[in-house]
């Protein structure tokens, strides 16, 4: 098992708009697909951070979630225009991680 930290950056004024469209649009697509999202997150001293965290069983699931998810006529038609509109895409950073032994998360 291993997780994404996916870690964003707003353009100027659109966190809030993101943060909806995240919760409202994107979260409960992914969801819906199968995907297993741990965490949303917004900074607390930083008005442009947003963080959330998936977790994945394999590389195999993460790989048909991907597909499941990015390769929709939705995602592509509906979903990835709005978000270049919120997000600096450039500053993305998406890490992989791995729980400890002792994390609470698993």
């Amino acid at each position: 098992m291993f997780f994404e930290l996916r870690q964003y950056r707003t353009l100027p004024g659109k966190r809030d708009e993101w943060v909806t469209f995240m919760e409202e649009v994107i979260i409960p697509f992914q969801v819906s697909k199968g995907m297993v999202i741990v965490g949303s997150f917004v900074g607390q001293e930083e008005d442009d951070l947003y963080i959330w965290i998936r977790r994945f069983e394999s590389e195999e699931q993460r790989v048909a979630l991907y597909k499941a998810v990015y390769e929709t006529d939705y995602w592509k038609n509906e979903v990835a225009p709005r978000v270049s509109e919120m997000l600096d895409r450039p500053r993305m950073v998406i890490t992989r991680i791995a729980a400890t032994p002792k994390s609470v998360i698993q």
